[in-house]
């Protein structure tokens, strides 16, 4: 006569298939979340981005790098977006002091406010944003999944040990990455947004005039390249910008790649993607990619996995009216 208990092997199985379906933060995360709440969103966005991107081209650099940051610290919750009276959110640490366009999102988000009260959350309009400040500048589309809620906590802390720094090697890369569960490919894929936009001489200079090559040089970058970059940046130089990828920086493409096949990367942390053998490889295969070979759906892959880094979902966090501000 069969037995009317349960196995524990399936009593746990059932338990553990009850906990993904009811909890509210599992399988939240959308393509088409706002179809029926505010279907127009998506349009509504775009629209301002075009008008920005129009007079503003230099922001789409410092938009798309603005989603990693905030993904990085906390998940992708909007956090980086908060204000602090005190000068301790997120925005006032060091890592962050470079971002730029919030007023953007700002004007994004008083669009979508406007149309659908309390429906568009602040993360979601950075994640969409990023899209399209890609796809502005030649870059590639992909359908971006929306359903995310905002943090409520912003902390000067967090970004210093969660953001990875421009001098980390490719040890650091990865283990952070992983730390946010994604992989050496997502890691190399989006290093290449480094296509477009700028950096401040003071996050590379150190390879410049204080490592351990000839004269402070890094020996891991191309000489030639360090004589361009000298003439531009100075000891101690604060304030002046330089191309992150020379020659295209407001076009989406694989020329990143060529740059640090050939030592010239600008960051450490891009001379690091030569320093293990996945993340090699995927340089080498780009840089010799006669078109944008497989770079630009890898692109829309890895941002999607990066958009699900430990985001708020269901009843968890809440829908900014203001996004530098808590309701």
């Amino acid at each position: 006569m069969a037995s009317s208990k349960l196995s524990p092997c399936l009593i746990f199985l059932q338990l553990i298939f009850l906990l993904f379906v009811i909890n509210p933060a599992n399988a939240q995360l959308k393509v088409g979340f706002y179809k029926d709440t505010c279907p127009q969103a998506e349009a509504i966005v775009k629209k301002v981005m075009d008008q920005v991107m129009k007079v503003a081209p230099s922001l789409s650099g410092p938009l798309l790098r603005m989603h990693f940051h905030d993904c990085f610290v906390r998940g992708c919750d909007g956090s980086v977006l908060l204000n602090s009276s005190t000068g301790q959110a997120e925005k006032d640490s060091p890592p962050n002091l470079s971002l730029r366009g919030y007023q953007v999102i700002d004007r994004v988000k008083t669009a979508l406010e406007k149309e659908c009260p309390g429906v568009v959350s602040c993360a979601d309009a950075l994640a969409i944003v990023a899209r399209d400040v890609t796809v502005a500048t030649m870059g590639p589309f992909w359908e971006v999944e929306t359903g995310r809620r905002d943090g409520m906590v912003s902390n000067f802390s967090e970004p210093l040990t969660n953001l990875p720094p421009f001098s980390a090697n490719i040890s650091q890369l990865i283990s952070m990455f992983r730390s946010k569960g994604l992989s050496v490919k997502d890691l190399v894929v989006l290093s290449g947004g480094h296509t477009i936009g700028t950096s401040h001489c003071s996050s590379f200079t150190s390879r410049l005039y204080n490592s351990t090559g000839s004269n402070g040089t890094d020996p891991t970058l191309d000489s030639e390249y360090i004589a361009k970059l000298k003439s531009k940046c100075k000891v101690g130089d604060q304030t002046t910008l330089v191309e992150m990828d020379p020659g295209s920086v407001r076009t989406f493409d694989n020329s990143y790649y060529t740059l640090v096949s050939k030592r010239r990367g600008l960051f450490q942390s891009d001379a690091a993607l030569l320093d293990n053998s996945e993340t090699k490889a995927y340089v080498k295969l780009q840089s010799a990619a006669t078109h944008r070979s497989t770079f630009f759906k890898d692109f829309g892959v890895s941002m999607t996995n990066m958009g699900r880094v430990e985001v708020l979902t269901g009843k968890t966090g809440e829908i900014r009216k203001v996004c530098s501000k808590i309701n």
